[in-house]
């Protein structure tokens, strides 16, 4: 008989916030934000998952020049706050709690996709290779980005405190900051994207700089319990992957991160997706070093959830596509129920087909 999951659907308190369980529904870009402000159907898609212990927004641009995406929503004006106000009051409406996800795309990013007067600005300029997707003319190669002065890091760090702020006004219950996956912090944080020689490049301390700073900035603008970050050593999306002494310098983050008091780390493994598997020797780093509540990823069912959860790997677990498709995954895992397959074909097309009409 498999093991019932209990410990998945136990309370957990995270920083100043009651979850009713331990699922947290991972962040996952939905492209249904036109014109970067949030709307009605988001706010419509966002409650029907409020079941879960925490919902993370899809990632959520606090610049004008991290909009990269088509469709991508943005948090850097009010009349985003307002949208995002909608979506905040109608997941606390049905009892759950949900954080945005600030990411910032830095390099993976295209003009089309973009407002007029935003760059594409990255810690150095190195483009990616591959295509990125626009609504005007389907796939593009992705262009060379601006390598960002000093000026332009401190402005970009300002931008992100400032979103955490804006973040509160909206709402929501706290922030996490998407430095995984190949986006602006991580750009930052591995020497294959950041060829700098100023106190934001080249060792170990300065590329973790630019995330440190703005870890502390959030923390102090809107209270450290209210932070999460995210993180995806061994990552290999957007040109990102392993580098010499990897393991040690995430064992550091971590210690750093944990130093400036942040709610949750969450750390990416996106192996049942075809990405290589993240060695179990960083994830034991991080989960010794980062004293702060560790959110698992990867590939979950109830079941693996529940043992990992008992074998003290973590204390949430994040579950990504199966709540695509079945908005209702925790009543679903609690008696067993067999899971809608999710579409995707659309994932991140406009309108509600694939999104609200599970």
């Amino acid at each position: 008989m498999p093991q019932t999951p209990e410990k998945l659907f136990e309370p957990y308190k995270l920083g100043r916030i009651q979850l009713k369980n331990r699922v947290v529904m991972a962040p996952m870009t939905r492209s249904r934000a036109p014109g970067y402000v949030p709307n009605d159907l988001m706010a419509e898609y966002y409650a029907a998952r409020a079941s879960t212990g925490l919902i993370i927004t899809e990632g959520v641009s606090p610049s004008v020049n991290g909009l990269g995406y088509a469709r991508i929503p943005g948090l850097f004006n009010q009349e985003q706050v307002a949208g995002w106000r909608k979506v905040t009051d109608a997941v606390h409406e049905k009892g759950g709690a949900i954080f945005v996800q600030l990411m910032h795309t830095g390099r993976a990013s295209h003009p089309l996709n973009m407002p007029e007067g935003a760059k594409i600005v990255a810690p150095s300029a190195v483009a990616l290779t591959g295509k990125i997707w626009t609504d005007q003319e389907q796939q593009q190669s992705y262009p060379m980005p601006h390598e960002m002065t000093e000026a332009e890091v401190k402005e970009a760090i300002y931008e992100y405190v400032r979103a955490a702020e804006l973040a509160i006004q909206a709402g929501f219950d706290g922030v996490e900051l998407h430095s995984a996956n190949g986006y602006l912090m991580d750009q930052f944080l591995n020497p294959a994207s950041n060829k700098r020689t100023d106190q934001y490049g080249g060792s170990d301390e300065n590329r973790m700089r630019f995330v440190l700073e703005i870890a502390k900035g959030a923390a102090l603008k809107i209270g450290a319990d209210r932070v999460g970050i995210r993180v995806s050593p061994y990552g290999v999306f957007n040109d990102m992957g392993a580098f010499p002494g990897i393991n040690d310098f995430y064992g550091r983050l971590a210690k750093e991160l944990s130093d400036i008091g942040l709610a949750y780390i969450h750390v990416v493994d996106h192996q049942s997706m075809g990405a290589p598997p993240v060695p179990t020797e960083v994830k034991e780093l991080i989960r010794k070093n980062f004293k702060g509540t560790y959110v698992l990823s990867g590939g979950y069912n109830a079941d693996r959830a529940n043992h990992d959860l008992l074998e003290k790997r973590g204390e949430l677990v994040a579950f990504g596509r199966p709540l695509i498709s079945n908005p209702d995954l925790v009543e679903k895992m609690k008696i067993r129920a067999p899971l809608k397959e999710a579409d995707p074909s659309t994932f991140y097309t406009p309108g509600p087909k694939g999104y609200s009409d599970y």
